[in-house]
């Protein structure tokens, strides 16, 4: 069987359903795992660093502690869009463990809501998403509307936060 198909189907399988942050994206709306979320601040200035990808736009320090902040349309290939007053940086954490975890500032162009999104509402992500499909957990069939449920980690999963520690 296509590995993606088996993919597909398994996320289905396995989905429980939970609480996600709604947020928007040029026209779309993405979810975020509820528990993934830290805070939502809103835009603050971002001491940049160099030598880093163009999506990361630098750093912020949030109470002591220094955060990576990455703008989400660039990392998705979005055109750049001037920061409004809805513009907020949602702060996770990310990796797989306590040894691993370091929080990332996400720059998103507004948030929306908490939804509360049952398994029965869930799809696996689509066969045409490619080489992003990697970030999609899957889709959420709301009323009116598709939410892209994205999988955090793996959006920020390239960004070594020890290299951009160094870099300042």
């Amino acid at each position: 069987m296509d590995t993606v198909i088996e993919n597909a189907q398994l996320a289905q399988t396995s989905f429980e359903g939970g609480k996600f942050l709604s947020f928007q994206l040029s026209k779309e709306e993405y979810g975020i795992e509820i528990l993934k979320v830290r805070e939502i601040i809103g835009m603050v200035d971002v001491t940049s660093l160099p030598r880093t990808p163009d999506y990361v736009l630098g750093v912020i320090n949030l109470r002591g502690r220094i955060i990576p902040v990455v703008d989400l349309r660039r990392k998705f290939g979005m055109e750049p869009a001037e920061f409004t007053n809805e513009t907020c940086v949602i702060v996770v954490d990310c990796g797989s463990d306590a040894d691993n975890e370091f929080r990332v500032g996400c720059i998103v162009d507004s948030v929306s809501e908490v939804l509360t999104i049952g398994a029965e509402h869930f799809e696996g992500p689509p066969r045409c998403a490619n080489a992003s499909g990697e970030y999609i957990n899957g889709l959420a069939k709301l009323k009116d509307r598709v939410l892209i449920l994205l999988d955090i980690d793996k959006v920020i999963g390239d960004i070594d936060p020890a290299s951009l520690a160094a870099a300042q």
